[in-house]
């Protein structure tokens, strides 16, 4: 199944039953909204929210990590999916939530998984219509969701220390603002330095990202990539500042044909607050 489903097509398959419309929409570092507001105003029809940080990992430190197996199942059952559901992901301000949803559906198990292409701006710009209020979808709980985790997409401090230490062992895609890969700009957390990870390569998510918000053609996603390092026999590991980014584009890696690829959950909320890890700045 492609990555990305187009507004039409959305609205073609609305219908079906097997299919669940989830809002992932979150304020990110330096945003000031309220995504329950926002959904309350005006959603896709039938759409269900897909809370972030709900499905995060609740003693963790760093912002909106991976929750254990228990957690995310329980989760996702109380939303209705189950291994029959197509799940269709969408973010209203952008396609940074949309594409945590979807990554960590994947990284979970369930592959019947798209996001929006272009998000809710995609769907209004189509003249298709939005409802207010509370969700209106009633919940199949049955038959239950199950987990089938592969953790080979998930990589941990431990693994990008190795990485680091392993020159051209993997490509190491940073999807910040270059001004905070080059430690030019500052982090939007306060006190923490910004920079990069020794051999890694900058690609702002935005660069992915045709004006109009929708994903740019799989030829010129592989380009941007190659310019990056990638190519179709490298893995690559994606990071930001908190994992949510990165899965931007762990996204357009699997819509530009170049398959799918781990991301570093802790980031660089958890690299720069490690004492001893080691801090490039500048473009090298």
């Amino acid at each position: 199944m492609h990555p990305l489903i187009s507004a039409e097509d959305l609205a073609h398959i609305l219908s079906h039953d097997d299919v669940v419309i989830l809002d992932a929409t979150q304020a990110l570092p330096g945003q000031q909204f309220d995504p329950q507001a926002c959904f309350l105003s005006g959603h896709i029809p039938g759409a269900r929210q897909f809370d972030i940080d709900m499905f995060s990992d609740p003693d963790s430190p760093l912002p909106h990590t991976v929750p254990g197996q228990a957690r995310f199942t329980r989760l996702a059952r109380e939303l209705g999916l189950h291994d029959g559901t197509r799940i269709i992901f969408y973010d209203q301000k952008g396609v940074a939530c949309a594409a945590r949803g979807w990554w960590l559906m994947g990284l979970f198990g369930h592959d019947r998984t798209q996001v929006l292409d272009g998000g809710l701006p995609a769907w209004q710009g189509a003249g298709l219509k939005l409802e207010t209020g509370p969700s209106t979808a009633p919940m199949d709980t049955s038959p239950p969701f199950i987990a089938r985790p592969r953790m080979r997409r998930l990589k941990g401090l431990g693994d990008m220390l190795d990485l680091t230490h392993a020159a051209g062992s993997c490509v190491i895609l940073d999807a910040r603002a270059h001004g905070r890969f080059t430690g030019e700009l500052p982090e939007p957390r306060q006190g923490m330095p910004s920079g990069h990870m020794p051999g890694a390569a900058s690609v702002p998510y935005t660069t992915l990202l045709a004006s109009d918000g929708h994903m740019l053609p799989p030829h010129e996603l592989r380009q941007i990539f190659a310019a990056a390092g990638m190519h179709p026999d490298k893995e690559a590991v994606c990071t930001c500042g908190s994992g949510m980014t990165a899965c931007v584009l762990a996204l357009g890696l699997m819509a530009s044909g170049l398959g799918q690829h781990a991301v570093y959950d802790g980031s660089w909320a958890e690299w720069a607050s490690t004492p001893g890890t080691p801090i490039v700045t500048g473009d090298a």
